[in-house]
């Protein structure tokens, strides 16, 4: 059985920084379409980083420079590095895996699909940034 196990998160103050991860604890992770969300008080979930089997990286204009999404295959384990957080990046942050999306459509599926149709997601850990 595959599931996404996540750590980190907490709180900060404006400026600081978080790290998040994502343990993979399964099997022929390394070809997965790996992704980070935000949901806010409004409740839907936006694409924050998106991570391609080659290691191509996109992200939300709003974090650009700011945040770094890395994966390391061999421990299976999927990072957001949060540097110089800011109180809009408050959140519940989400990590998603989806072994069936390849190349470019992992940031289409990040960005453009507001299915939510992910076929693994962590639990969940909450970021407070206060000012």
């Amino acid at each position: 059985q595959n599931f996404l196990e996540q750590s980190g998160g907490g709180s900060v103050q404006a400026g600081g920084s978080l790290r998040l991860s994502c343990e993979f604890r399964g099997y022929a992770h390394s070809g997965y379409c790996m992704a980070w969300f935000r949901q806010g008080p409004t409740g839907g979930r936006d694409g924050v980083a998106s991570i391609e089997s080659g290691h191509d990286t996109t992200y939300a204009e709003s974090v650009k420079g700011r945040f770094t999404i890395d994966r390391d295959n061999v421990e299976g384990i999927l990072y957001l590095l949060m540097t110089n957080l800011q109180p809009e990046d408050s959140g519940t942050y989400y990590c998603a895996a989806d072994g069936m999306v390849t190349g470019s459509a992992c940031r289409q599926k990040t960005f453009e699909d507001a299915s939510y149709d992910w076929r693994h997601w962590g639990k969940g850990a909450l970021v407070t940034v206060s000012s």
